[in-house]
């Protein structure tokens, strides 16, 4: 249950704190190590061992929780922040791999460009064949190293079954995980819209890859071809998500931007204000 010494913690306990007269300034450089990123905001537990212990420990704010017949004391960090989902995981200026949701014109080209630098450039796809009128029906994920778009998954949704496809990543961009980021996105976004059925078209080549996602090829999976390359057909059984959005949900929470379920929306604004249905009205005042 221990934390390896690069890993972030779930709690950090004071063990044991011993720092008479002029050593006690050292217990500020400790506890500037554990303000550094990856121990920020972690909560303090700890146990008094002495009166002058318990004093100290209430001095510096920390609180006290009845365990059974021992006081564990706890300091708690400020508020929590919980993770962005996979597929909303991107901020400008960040580091490493990341992922967000096509939602512009831009991001839109972004993918454009993207999939005609893998498809069209490396594998000779024709143009009609990799636009094949179906990005303006479905979700894009755009991968990102850094800044820069790396990559880009394509999803559309159907009655039962979701489908993952288009999964792109540029060649100076395949030594990352990113491929990884953006299918595991994908299965998650999906996910959350409630789909626990995912379908698609694996290259035969790539079948492993896809298989460590828990896709498999199933019982009467057909063998197609398009675009000079030889597919096959593969079915994921999802389990559901528990916090997938159906009927019953926030109603605000379904009308928020696609992948940004997590955060309140502009429409969210609403909540606070009353109803005055000012065009209605305005045309009940001109009669």
């Amino acid at each position: 249950m221990l934390a390896g010494q690069h890993e972030r913690p779930a709690g950090i306990y004071v063990w044991a704190v011993y720092a008479r007269r002029r050593l006690a300034g050292g217990v500020s450089l400790v506890f500037d190590r554990l303000s550094s990123p990856t121990y920020r905001g972690v909560d303090f537990y700890a146990r008094a061992a002495t009166p002058e212990g318990a004093d100290l420990l209430t001095t510096l704010g920390f609180t006290v929780r009845k365990t059974g017949c021992v006081d564990l004391y706890h300091f708690a960090r400020g508020p929590k922040t919980e993770a962005a989902p996979l597929y909303d995981s991107h901020k400008p200026g960040g580091a490493g791999t990341s992922v967000a949701v096509a939602r512009n014109l831009e991001d839109l080209s972004r993918v454009i460009a993207l999939r005609a630098a893998v498809y069209m450039a490396e594998q000779a796809c024709p143009y009609e064949e990799e636009f094949d009128g179906n990005d303006l029906s479905a979700t894009h994920l755009i991968g990102y190293v850094g800044d820069e778009p790396a990559g880009c998954l394509r999803i559309r949704f159907f009655a039962d079954f979701a489908k993952i496809e288009r999964l792109a990543v540029r060649a100076e961009f395949r030594n990352t995980r990113l491929a990884f980021a953006l299918v595991r996105a994908g299965i998650e976004l999906a996910r959350v819209k409630g789909y626990r059925r995912l379908y698609g078209h694996a290259q035969k080549r790539l079948v492993g890859f896809w298989s460590r996602f828990g896709f498999r090829i199933f019982d009467g999976a057909q063998e197609l071809v398009f675009s000079d390359f030889d597919y096959v057909e593969m079915l994921m059984e999802a389990e559901p998500h528990p916090q997938a959005i159906g009927l019953g949900a926030d109603p605000y929470i379904i009308i928020r931007p696609e992948g940004r379920w997590h955060r309140a929306g502009t429409l969210d604004r609403s909540r606070s204000r009353a109803v005055t249905r000012p065009s209605v009205d305005r045309t009940v005042a001109a009669r």
